[in-house]
């Protein structure tokens, strides 16, 4: 019981329930631990945890982004029209044109982000009404340049090696997603914005008064998120081999609840990004149970939706009784 506690004290019920969930589809679905399946899980989960810890910066300093998943579809649109156009134009330098479009992809989607921050620092618009109007901008961009309809004839190696490749066994995502964590963490530990961050969403006044630049670290906290979206788009991208204005679309909401469930406060001030790693994993474990159990997809919705909500209520039942005593 003693280690138990220790154990919550230093990451909550999230790595236990982790731990356990590995335990019983290892013992009940034996095909969880296939090679192929764990790598399918390794890649779903690595472009979650990348879109996630986006969000947890914006969570942390007290507001949400809803254009995440605007944000991924632009960039994927963008990334693969400039890729086609480019291989048209440099027909025999497809790593200068794949470097166009991933640079043209990661432009849109920063452009996504600084549109956002500026409203909400400068203009003092609700991060509601903000993110959801560049979400609908950003949407209506990627489909009007498209019609609907996919994009594909990008380069053989951004798909291949990028995308569906391996690095020493593992999927390349895997790596982007460790480097992003790494990055971050670094930021939220290391670095005097990250905890310039964290002081905003804990008391704005406060920060204010202690000569935290609040409208530059709300710019760069919206601005790393839909960064960090648009590389989660460029590795989708790779993945399907096409540019789809259609893409991500459950991104927020599935970002906004690894979050939650890794300990990330809505009222801000509140996450740690290793913890959102484990968050994002987590609900990509359940869902590939689900898929592995053959549960309608229908019903994986509503149980995702219920296990979001007892973790999160779970948790935040244990801190009131622990504040009591």
């Amino acid at each position: 019981m003693r280690r138990l506690s220790q154990a919550y004290d230093s990451g909550g019920f999230l790595p236990i329930l982790l731990v356990c969930t590995v335990v019983i589809l290892s013992l009940f679905a034996p095909r969880f631990l296939a090679l192929q399946n764990v790598i399918n899980v390794l890649r779903t989960s690595s472009l979650l945890v990348i879109a996630s810890s986006g969000q947890m910066l914006v969570l942390i300093v007290g507001g949400f982004d809803l254009s995440v998943d605007a944000a991924v579809a632009l960039t994927s649109v963008i990334t693969a029209l400039v890729m086609v156009d480019g291989g048209h134009v440099f027909p025999h330098d497809p790593a200068l044109v794949m470097a166009l479009g991933i640079a043209a992809g990661l432009l849109s989607g920063a452009a996504v982000g600084l549109t956002n921050g500026l409203c909400v620092a400068f203009l003092r618009v609700s991060p509601f009404m903000v993110t959801l109007a560049s979400m609908s901008v950003a949407t209506g961009i990627a489909f009007l340049l498209t019609s609907g309809m996919p994009i594909y004839g990008m380069p053989k190696g951004f798909v291949a090696q990028f995308g569906r490749g391996l690095w020493f066994g593992l999927p390349a995502s895997f790596y982007i997603a460790a480097a992003v964590v790494a990055v971050v963490w670094m930021i939220q530990n290391r670095m005097r914005v990250g905890r310039h961050i964290h002081a905003i969403g804990g008391n704005v006044q406060a920060a204010l008064v202690s000569g935290v630049r609040v409208k530059s670290c709300l710019v760069l906290a919206y601005l790393a998120c839909s960064l960090l979206a648009a590389i989660a788009g460029l590795a989708i991208t790779a993945e399907i081999g096409s540019g789809e204005a259609a893409m991500g679309t459950s991104l927020t909401l599935e970002s906004i609840a690894a979050a939650v469930i890794a300990g990330v406060s809505l009222k801000g001030g509140v996450g740690r990004v290793e913890m959102v790693a484990l968050g994002a994993i987590f609900l990509v474990m359940l869902t590939n149970a689900m898929d592995l159990f053959h549960v309608d997809s229908k019903i994986q919705v509503i149980f995702l939706g219920i296990i979001v909500v007892a973790v999160v209520a779970l948790d935040e039942s244990v801190k009131r009784r622990r504040r009591l005593v």
